[in-house]
């Protein structure tokens, strides 16, 4: 089976994670995928394949007689996805022979644009899997699932000898909470791979330095007939909160390396309002600036409108793992040669975001990011290619016959 036929079944099982939620998985709909996915792997011959009581997935190819010594190898991908456009049913649009030319999705009114997404004339020719326009598709990160589970089906299929293979499916990446109860000795992998990027060849191994930060506001609320030097209008100290800070470091105007503060969302009315952002940097002094420059608003706010009146709570939620990948550059040198192997000129990009493998470097687990094909994730316009996704599952191959040879001085 390709990969993206198993892409196909996965997307119809609606698995948003819920930022609101305090339960682990946030979401139960998550098991019913996580079920799924164990049975198929015992299909495939992975006896040990189980989910557990928080709905991670786990499980084991031992070696190839003769090769237990080899690097213990893991690839992860997770479950979840994010909970915006995903109120309705998925409803996967597969289009063979693209003509790499603006695309319509089904008849909500909505058209994938090569001025949008420059990329899309590159993609001539091949397969496109879209969504109807009206939902996300899901293809993060079920298409890394996908891959992985056809990598399982490769190995038997041709024989191909391996080390020690650990696999994981992890819920609640999209809510940052991915890593959070990840079981890394039951995994068992002395290094991983997560399959969570976009173009096939990408390799990612830098990623922002990452908190969320709220603002809570409260006003004084008076009749405006007669709130002279009373009335403290909590919305209108958000909207001061929001000038203060420097309008090009927003998502929008910012690439590559470039931090940013982004506004998610907003509520309030004269009494109270409340400002939610996420706030990145790759650069671990810069981030730190950042988040002085809230504290700082803080303070002067609450010296102007009086002490209580703003209150800023910041919450960590990972850090950049080329802190860790340093030191073990032999998965990104040998990511480089399985995309080669693969026919594929490797794309080595910084991740503005983060996956489960940022947390879980910094648990002992180095774990860099893979590209998986897709493109346009988090919206209705998010798509994938069957060829892509083909070659996102021969690179991974090729990887495991990499670390199935003989050790280099770095792997040692």
């Amino acid at each position: 089976m390709r990969a993206y036929e198993r892409l196909l079944k996965y997307v119809v099982v609606r698995t948003p994670s819920d930022e609101n939620s305090q339960s682990v998985p946030s979401s139960q709909c998550q098991f019913e995928l996580a079920h799924l996915l164990v049975q198929e792997l015992k299909d495939l011959g992975v006896s040990d394949a189980a989910v557990d009581g928080q709905c991670y997935v786990y499980a084991h190819i031992p070696a190839t007689p003769g090769y237990e010594d080899k690097t213990k190898l893991g690839f992860i991908a997770h479950m979840d996805t994010v909970s915006d456009f995903c109120g309705c049913d998925i409803k996967p649009i597969v289009t063979k022979n693209y003509d790499g030319k603006d695309f319509a999705l089904g008849t909500s009114g909505r058209t994938i644009t090569t001025s949008a997404f420059p990329h899309l004339p590159s993609l001539k020719g091949r397969t496109l899997i879209t969504s109807d326009g009206t939902t996300i598709l899901g293809a993060d990160d079920k298409a890394g699932i996908a891959e992985i589970l056809t990598m399982v089906e490769y190995l038997d299929k041709e024989n191909i000898p391996h080390g020690p293979l650990s696999i994981a499916f992890t819920p609640d990446e999209e809510i940052g909470a991915g890593a959070a109860h990840f079981d890394v000795e039951r995994f068992g992998a002395d290094y991983a791979y997560t399959l969570d990027g976009d173009t096939e060849g990408e390799i990612q191994y830098e990623n922002f330095n990452a908190c969320k930060a709220v603002f809570e506001i409260e006003g004084v609320s008076v009749h405006p007939g007669s709130s002279k030097n009373t009335m403290v209008n909590a919305s209108l100290v958000a909207m001061e909160i929001n000038s203060m800070l420097p309008s090009g470091d927003t998502p929008r105007n910012t690439e590559d390396y470039e931090g940013f503060y982004h506004l998610v969302n907003m509520n309030g009315d004269v009494g109270h309002a409340e400002l939610n952002y996420i706030i990145r940097d790759h650069d671990a002094a810069a981030f730190e600036v950042r988040q002085q420059t809230l504290s700082h608003i803080e303070k002067l706010l609450n010296e102007k409108w009086g002490p209580g009146t703003v209150r800023l709570t910041i919450t960590q939620q990972y850090r950049n793992m080329a802190e860790i990948i340093k030191d073990c550059q032999h998965l990104i040198k040998n990511a480089e040669k399985a995309c080669r192997k693969a026919g594929i000129a490797p794309l080595i990009l910084p991740i503005r975001g983060g996956t489960d493998g940022a947390q879980l470097s910094f648990k002992g687990l180095p774990c860099p990011n893979l590209g998986t094909g897709g493109h346009g994730y988090h919206g209705p316009y998010e798509h994938i290619t069957a060829e892509g996704m083909d070659l996102a599952v021969k690179i991974i191959l090729e990887l495991i016959k990499i670390y199935s040879g003989p050790k280099t001085p770095m792997q040692a």
